[in-house]
């Protein structure tokens, strides 16, 4: 399991009228780049209310997926298109726990905290017929990360799975069925939740 490439901002690009411009377009970066508990140096974020914040301050996006998309929209997906800050290799990123803590590199550890959800501005980026609803429908969505431990990264660098918490829902679930048995696992589990996230999974094992 590693780090393909470390991804930034190139340009602040325009969006749907209704959002502006938008921080979408990552590039891969040379050499080490710092992390912060906001995320990568040198990276920005534009639309505050729904992206960046300690709790996703670090989106993953693994090849494997990247090159299914590939497949199925008959293009290329170059890292950084769906504004991912890391391309990962040989690690079930969809399939993570959420909670489940990383180490990349020597020095950075990352905690699981949320899939990604697409917006209108995704859906700007690609271009593509109904791209919301084939992102949901694929179960593919990526995992937003919390920086627990800062340092420097780097493409190349080796990932470590360094705990899994005591529950069965993963980030591919949390993004579509949300299984009210799991759920309640999950919360009875006492796993560090994202406010959203936990309420959420109340008013699901509340419904189930």
């Amino acid at each position: 399991m590693r780090l393909l490439t470390v991804n930034v901002v190139e340009k602040l690009i325009p969006g749907p009228k209704e959002t502006g411009q938008t921080a979408i377009d990552k590039r891969p970066q040379p050499g080490r780049v710092p992390v912060g508990e906001l995320g990568l140096a040198g990276d920005r974020v534009c639309d505050t209310e729904n992206h960046g914040g300690l709790d996703l301050a670090l989106y993953a996006y693994a090849e494997e997926d990247a090159n299914w998309w590939a497949a199925q929209l008959d293009r290329d997906i170059p890292t950084g298109l769906f504004g991912e800050n890391l391309r990962t290799e040989g690690l079930d990123v969809n399939g993570a726990l959420l909670g489940e803590i990383w180490r990349i590199g020597d020095e950075v550890e990352v905690m699981v905290r949320a899939p990604r959800i697409p917006c209108i501005t995704f859906q700007h980026r690609m271009q593509e017929p109904h791209w919301v609803k084939r992102f949901h429908l694929a179960g593919r969505p990526g995992a937003y990360l919390k920086v627990l431990r800062t340092g420097t990264i780097g493409a190349g660098d080796p990932i470590e799975i360094l705990s899994r918490p005591d529950h069965e829902v993963t980030v591919r679930e949390m993004f579509g069925a949300q299984d009210p048995v799991k759920l309640q696992g999950m919360l009875d589990s006492g796993v560090d939740l994202m406010d959203e996230l936990r309420d959420l999974a109340h008013r699901v094992t509340a419904r189930g």
